[in-house]
């Protein structure tokens, strides 16, 4: 396959473009900045240098021509404010449905949050609510569009320790914690599981192997 995923040095990006060129997939990264091309191409990924806060559609389509299957896994990051929660988080993935479906690349994954579509508590940070805020906006975005093949992936609170191969996956679980490197797989699971369209999924760390996790996901 082919794949092209917008976010591309994104910590999450970078371990599925290991995982996918490790098999053998073609996968291109969309970047902001050329410095992150060098960690692309270590990671098997072709860079690909284009800003999504001032790209066209046109712009991004061209890059998704005669892909499989396009990934939106941008984010504004730690450390931005309550608009580029806005530009990126919501804005970012909806040009890139834009520029999918102009493409025709009907298979589309989506890097959401847990903690989007419900209630925000009013004692929440300004930023995080905006973040979720944003998620919520663009997840909706997503799933109105009959063209796209669209699963959307709701993580529990991420972080670096090694991946454990083992989840817990469903439309609605407890809020938890899971690694990056289990993100990643689920993704690639995913992306060979075309009975996910359609599904928002939240994830976190559990007892179920991946590969039964995600199967069990479209029973």
């Amino acid at each position: 396959m082919r794949i092209v995923i917008a976010g591309g040095h994104g910590q999450i990006a970078l371990r599925l473009e290991r995982l996918l060129a490790r098999r053998g997939d073609e996968v291109a990264g969309i970047i902001r900045r050329p410095e992150q091309a060098g960690d692309l191409l270590a990671a098997g990924a072709e860079p690909v240098v284009r800003d999504l806060e001032e790209a066209s559609v046109d712009d991004v389509a061209q890059h998704l021509e005669a892909a499989d299957a396009a990934v939106f896994a941008a984010g504004a990051g730690p450390g931005s404010g309550e608009a580029r929660k806005e530009t990126v988080d919501h804005a970012a993935a909806v040009l890139f449905a834009d520029a999918a479906e102009r493409a025709g690349v009907r298979r589309f994954l989506v890097v959401s949050s847990m903690g989007a579509d419900r209630e925000i508590p009013p004692d929440t940070d300004p930023v995080f609510a905006a973040y979720l805020r944003a998620k919520t906006e663009a997840d909706a975005a997503v799933r109105a569009r009959l063209a796209l093949d669209w699963t959307v992936l709701r993580p529990g609170r991420l972080t670096n320790d090694p991946g454990t191969g083992r989840v817990t996956l469903a439309e609605h679980v407890d809020y938890g914690s899971v690694t990056r490197d289990d993100v990643a797989a689920v993704l690639l699971a995913l992306l060979d599981e075309p009975r996910t369209a359609g599904r928002t999924l939240e994830l976190v760390g559990g007892g179920t192997p991946i590969a039964e996790a995600v199967s069990a996901s479209v029973g």
